[in-house]
C-alpha cells in the first residue's frame, strides 16, 4: 500500500529530524519556455482587461507591422540553472539535511546537462516536465526524473514527437517504456489544474480516464507548491481514489525556493526513486512559504517575473529580455530587441510599475491581510474539511 506522509514546518520545526536528505522536485530555470497563452485568456476571462489587450494588439500590428502571436511567444524565468540549483540546495541544507535537486524545465533538458559540467552539481538527475496533449483539448504535465544519461536525448526526441503528433495509444506505449526504465520516476504534476480552462468537470473526467488507462505507469501524484490548498486537497482525494502515492513538487519559477520538498534517508537520487517506486514511500514537507496566502504568493511570483535583476547575466536582467516573440521573419527574439526605439510602450511601463507598487511594503502588507488564509492552515491537507 502507498505510504504518503505530509508535514508542515510551521507546525513542527523538528519535522526534518530523523531524515538524512531533502529532495527538491520540479523547479524551473531560464532554460524553460513558459507559454504566454494566459494573456489571451485574461482578456476572455476579465472583460475590463480586454480593451487594453486589444489596444496593444492593434498598435503592434498597425504601427509596427507585427501581429501578436501568443501561441508562439514565451517567457523565461529569471534564474540561471546554477542560481536555481544553489537556491534549492541552500533551503534544504538550512534544515541540516543533504540536498538533492531535480530541475525539470518545460520540454527540454538543457539545465541539468549544463549543470553536469559544474563540480558541485555533477550528480543532478536529467529531468524534464513533459507537456503531453490529451483528449484533444488538454495538456497533462508529467515530471520525468532521472532519465538515463546515455539515452536522454533519444528520450527527448520521443517525447517531442508525441507532443507534436499526439495519439493516446502512443502515449500509453511511451509511459509503459518509461516505467520499464528502472531508475526513472514519472510524476503527474498538478493533476487537478485545468490548464486550458476547458471546465473543471471535463478536466476531471479526462484526468480519471487518463489514470484508468495509464495509472500503472505513473509513480506518484504531485502536491504542488504553487497551487492552492483546495486544489491540493483534491489531489489528495484523487490519490486515495486511485491508491497512488503523493509526492512534492514546488514548481518554482521565480526566486522563492520550492514551497515543499521530500524527506528521505536515501543517499542518491536513484535510491530515492527506488524508495518511491518499489517501497511506495514518500514523506512530503511543506515549507513556511506555503503558509502565506496563495494570492499573495502569486503576486510575489509575478513580481519576480517582471523585476529587474542587475546582477544577473545579460539576457536575464530585465523582463523584456526574458520575453520572446517571433519577429517579422519568424525568428524568436527578446522583446527588448523588438521595441521601436528600444523602449517598451508607455502603457506597459505603467502596468509593470503598478505590479511593483502592489509589492511595496505598505500595499503588500494590506493585501496580505485581506487575503488571509488562516482557516486553510487549520484544515491543512490531511484533515477533514468542513
Amino acid at each position: 500500500m502507498p505510504n504518503s506522509t505530509v508535514s508542515y514546518l510551521w507546525r513542527d520545526k523538528d519535522a526534518a529530524q530523523g531524515f538524512h536528505t531533502g529532495v527538491s522536485l520540479h523547479s524551473h530555470t531560464n532554460q524553460s519556455k513558459e507559454t504566454l497563452d494566459f494573456l489571451a485568456n485574461l482578456g476572455n476571462q476579465y472583460p475590463l482587461i480586454r480593451p487594453l489587450i486589444s489596444r496593444l494588439e492593434s498598435r503592434s500590428e498597425g504601427t509596427h507591422g507585427l501581429k501578436v502571436n501568443y501561441a508562439a511567444s514565451y517567457w523565461t524565468p529569471p534564474m540561471t540553472p546554477k542560481l536555481a540549483f544553489d537556491l534549492e540546495s541552500k533551503q534544504i541544507e538550512n534544515l541540516g539535511l543533504q540536498s538533492m535537486v531535480s530541475i525539470s524545465d518545460h520540454d527540454n533538458i538543457k539545465a541539468p546537462m549544463l549543470l553536469r559540467t559544474v563540480p558541485s552539481a555533477r550528480q543532478i538527475p536529467v529531468s524534464v516536465e513533459w507537456s503531453a496533449p490529451y483528449g484533444g483539448v488538454q495538456d497533462f504535465h508529467l515530471g520525468i526524473h532521472n532519465l538515463p544519461s546515455a539515452r536522454a536525448s533519444q528520450w527527448m526526441e520521443t517525447l517531442a514527437e508525441y507532443t507534436a503528433n499526439p495519439a493516446e495509444g502512443r502515449l500509453t506505449e511511451i509511459l509503459a517504456a518509461l516505467n520499464a526504465e528502472p531508475h526513472v520516476l514519472v510524476v503527474f504534476n498538478h493533476p487537478m489544474w485545468d490548464l486550458f480552462l476547458i471546465g473543471q468537470e471535463k478536466h476531471e473526467f479526462l484526468v480519471n480516464e487518463f489514470l484508468l488507462k495509464n495509472g500503472n505507469y505513473l509513480h506518484a501524484l504531485e502536491l504542488n507548491g504553487l497551487r492552492n490548498w483546495d486544489e491540493n486537497r483534491a489531489v489528495r482525494r484523487l490519490a486515495e481514489k486511485w491508491n497512488m502515492l503523493l509526492i512534492s513538487g514546488g514548481d518554482r519559477h521565480g526566486v522563492e525556493p520550492n514551497a515543499n520538498v521530500n524527506l528521505t534517508n536515501a543517499t542518491s537520487f536513484t535510491e530515492f526513486v527506488h524508495e518511491v517506486r518499489r517501497e511506495k514511500r514518500s514523506n512530503v514537507l511543506f515549507m513556511p512559504q506555503y503558509a502565506e496566502p496563495w494570492k499573495h504568493r502569486l503576486l510575489r511570483s509575478t513580481i519576480d517575473a517582471v523585476r529587474t535583476y542587475p546582477d544577473f547575466p545579460v539576457g536575464s536582467r530585465t523582463w523584456d529580455e526574458r520575453v520572446y516573440h517571433p519577429d517579422a521573419n519568424g525568428v524568436d527574439r527578446p522583446l527588448s530587441e523588438l521595441w521601436p526605439g528600444g523602449s517598451s510602450p508607455r502603457v506597459m511601463r505603467w502596468g509593470i510599475a503598478l505590479v511593483m507598487l502592489m509589492g511595496s511594503a505598505p500595499v503588500s502588507g494590506g493585501l496580505r491581510m485581506a487575503w488571509s488564509e488562516s482557516h486553510q492552515l487549520r484544515l491543512a491537507l490531511g484533515e477533514t474539511e468542513g
